[in-house]
């Protein structure tokens, strides 16, 4: 099983930009930004004042929507979300994709549970790809100076 995860995930890994060549040393912030695909999500991490956090020593995992993964959600959501009235709802939401820690592909098992900084778990499935909860991982791995990014192909929302 190991040995399938590592398969998997090096070979999304091997997707990665050339955006994502020098991340190591930048930070998260700093290593989404020269992706230049994460523009909703550092838009997202300003209106809930958690750029600094995500600046921070670390270590942590982020798992980063696409700008195509908020795209996808229904029409009006990012607006609504980026409203001051909705601050609380945002941060829960984007701070359900950081794991305290930085966590590798390697470190990976099936049907493995991880608690986010919002509280909440999220599951990792093996099974057809990797996949977190129902995102998948496109890309995995991608190193900075304060932890690691997964991209994920949606936006994963907290229980209620």
């Amino acid at each position: 099983m190991f040995k399938r995860t590592a398969f998997a995930l090096a070979t999304t890994a091997a997707l990665a930009t050339s955006a994502f060549a020098m991340g190591h040393s930048k930070d998260i912030v700093d290593t989404a930004a020269a992706a230049g695909s994460f523009n909703t999500l550092l838009a997202a991490a300003e209106a809930a004042g958690l750029v600094e956090t995500l600046k921070g020593e670390g270590p942590l995992t982020l798992f980063a929507p696409t700008d195509e993964a908020f795209a996808a959600l229904p029409e009006g959501t990012v607006e609504s979300l980026l409203l001051p009235e909705n601050r609380d709802q945002l941060v829960a939401i984007l701070t359900y994709h950081v794991v305290a820690g930085a966590v590798m592909s390697g470190d990976l098992s099936d049907d493995m549970t991880a608690t986010t900084v919002q509280g909440a778990d999220i599951t990792i499935d093996l099974d057809n790809g990797v996949m977190v909860n129902d995102a998948n991982v496109v890309t995995a791995d991608i190193e900075a100076s304060n932890g690691v990014i997964h991209v994920i192909d949606k936006v994963i929302m907290p229980p209620m």
